[in-house]
């Protein structure tokens, strides 16, 4: 296979180009080593020529990210768009039989790496900042492309190609959302090196970096795309008896398995009791509580600020029970952390099943101690002008084993 004859005939002719790619021996491997690393680099490094050598800006001014941060967003953004594709391909993998098609995990990783071929060459419009817009408006044939070939590489009705395409690509944008979140991490400063293990098929994907690592739990992956599957079909039931509502709640259901909401989140009433009257001696001044829930995603939010004079601590305790499968499987709760720049310090590091992130400048201006727990509860204390360890002492008056053997309420 030639690399840029493969390209042009997958943008130009691809219901031609399809069987050929069904038909060709290959791994994952061979996928990633002969055509990924390739194409993925071209929005990686045009965007760090157009905002770190070009720059962007207007009305009279301009800008540019500095060198240094510039490379290590094109080397996070690359490894990480290259894990997108494999992620996707499981999930593409393990819908299959949801849309009368057949499973096969090469076919799906060949689906999604050949079909994401117009969005990574879009990218090369990032050389221009102010023409980026246009490699999104590019990246949208790349649905075109996956639809084209769902019903070659996956082996569903041709009927059944569209509903696939269109669950596949909400299972992107959940995707987009976790790779910003994972970028905005990982280039808070500069980074020497990285490197992505695991294998196809594998329970786990893991990208270390020397200030950490993460790691992509595919096992949980799997149990979400099922649950897809399961919701997909009835999503399927609904529409085929013309019961639209059953139809949406379906919909809602989807997006619901791809976050990994197990269950409602805590009433925010609940989360309330939750706050002390008194942290670390200072009385509770004022508190806020708000919830709230959309296709399948819901959460809870207690605030609370304690004080008296000069003195006051901030809590907050957070439930994102609806989001929570993001969490299990691509948020900071699975990484570890240990960075330290000449003004803060940040650490992120397991103890116990809790996930713990100290957040500090060393100037005393500001602290931040967040403790995620294990039912998806999300508890932090912060405070101006004082130390690390005051924090810690004031987050003793909150009762984490009490939430941690909290029930969480059932879906109704």
């Amino acid at each position: 296979m030639k690399l840029l004859q493969r390209v042009q005939d997958i943008l130009l002719k691809p219901k031609d180009t399809w069987p050929t790619i069904a038909g060709e021996p290959g791994d994952a491997t061979t996928i990633y080593k002969d055509y990924l690393i390739y194409l993925a680099l071209v929005p990686a490094v045009a965007g760090f020529i157009g905002m770190s050598l070009i720059g962007f800006g207007g009305f009279g001014f301009s800008m540019r990210v500095p060198i240094v941060s510039g490379l290590v967003s094109m080397m996070v953004g690359y490894v990480l768009s290259l894990v997108a594709v494999f992620v996707l391909g499981l999930i593409a993998n393990a819908l299959a039989p949801t849309f009368g098609g057949t499973k096969d995990p090469v076919s799906a990783l060949k689906l999604l790496a050949y079909g994401s071929t117009a969005g990574f060459i879009g990218g090369v419009f990032s050389l221009i900042p102010s023409l980026s817009m246009l490699g999104l408006l590019a990246s949208l044939y790349s649905i075109y492309l996956i639809f084209t070939g769902v019903p070659v590489l996956m082996k569903c009705p041709s009927e059944k190609a569209m509903p696939y395409t269109a669950v596949l690509i909400v299972c992107g944008i959940v995707a987009m959302v976790i790779l910003g979140t994972l970028s905005a991490v990982f280039t808070g400063g500069a980074r020497h090196g990285m490197m992505i293990g695991g294998r196809f098929g594998a329970p786990e994907v893991s990208i270390n970096t020397p200030d950490g690592s993460i790691s992509v739990n595919t096992a949980k992956i799997e149990d979400m795309a099922k649950k897809v599957d399961e919701a997909g079909k009835r999503m399927g039931s609904a529409r085929a008896s013309g019961d639209s509502a059953a139809a949406g709640k379906a919909a809602a259901d989807i997006v619901g398995a791809m976050t990994g909401a197990a269950g409602v989140p805590f009433a925010a009433q609940d989360i309330k009791s939750w706050l002390p009257e008194k942290l670390d001696g200072l009385p509770r001044e004022t508190f806020e509580v708000q919830s709230g829930a959309a296709m399948g995603m819901a959460g809870s939010t207690a605030r609370a600020s304690y004080g008296s004079g000069d003195s006051q601590i901030h809590l907050s305790i957070t439930d994102i029970g609806g989001m929570g499968g993001l969490m299990g499987f691509a948020a900071w709760a699975n990484m570890t952390v240990d960075k330290e720049t000449n003004d803060s310090v940040e650490k992120v590091y397991k103890q116990g099943k809790r996930t713990i992130r100290e957040n500090y400048r060393k100037d005393g201006s500001h602290v931040e101690f967040t403790v995620v727990l294990e039912n998806g509860l999300i508890v932090e204390v912060s405070d101006d002008r004082t130390s690390l360890d005051k924090v810690r002492q004031a987050l003793l008056g909150v009762d984490l084993a009490k939430m941690e053997s909290a029930e969480r309420p059932a879906k109704s």
